[in-house]
């Protein structure tokens, strides 16, 4: 029997350390507003465990941010698309096998225009995967560290998944650009990023 259990540890060492998901939907409407101007608004959400959530809006556009944020990234940090666009309200956290929070997938609606009127049109309309690092206390960093079109792959969730395990949680906010993983389609858009100065420091 002890060497049955034996072969069994040598078989399938990874299960005992896979990473795990975990389920949220965030209601932007019941966020608390950290502040609103002209140029749009800032929230904080509840997110996971003490992992909040912080949320912006510009010029119908949407940047999200995991974890305790540090000011320069309150203030300044905004990842978005150059079209208009939108997220959806569930996000999925990648646990590392201590159960900690360490990446976070959500998708974006992308609102293309067409070329020929310069309106969005739905028949263009793009979703992408955005695999973002989670903040942790010690560095207070989040940004995006990868990008999925979820209509061009078929597998776009398990890439997505595989990014957050690999790549997010040691991704080098300001010093590494995220780029998109397997096939990027016409729809996939442009991405624009900001990330404050505090990032290269």
């Amino acid at each position: 029997m002890r060497l049955a259990c034996l072969v069994l540890v040598v078989l399938f060492p990874a299960a005992a350390y896979a990473n795990d998901s975990r389920y949220t939907d965030v209601n932007f409407d019941a966020c608390q507003k950290l502040y609103e101007d002209e140029a749009g608004v800032a929230l904080k959400c509840e997110g996971l465990k003490d992992y909040p959530v912080y949320a912006k809006e510009g010029d119908l556009r949407q940047s999200v941010s995991y974890g305790p944020l540090n000011k320069a990234y309150i203030d300044g940090a905004f990842e978005s698309f150059t079209p208009f666009n939108h997220t959806s309200s569930r996000i999925e956290w990648r646990l590392d096998p201590s159960g900690k929070p360490v990446s976070a997938i959500l998708r974006y609606f992308i609102e293309n225009a067409n070329p020929d009127t310069g309106a969005s049109d739905p028949k263009l309309a793009g979703q992408v995967l955005v695999i973002s690092r989670v903040a942790q206390a010690e560095d207070g960093r989040s940004c995006v560290a990868g990008y999925v079109d979820a209509l061009a792959n078929p597998d776009a969730n398990t890439l997505a998944r595989k990014i957050a395990d690999e790549i997010a949680p040691s991704f080098a906010c300001s010093k590494q650009t995220p780029v998109y993983h397997g096939t990027r389609g016409p729809r996939a858009a442009e991405p624009g990023l900001y990330l404050p100065d505090e990032a290269a420091q």
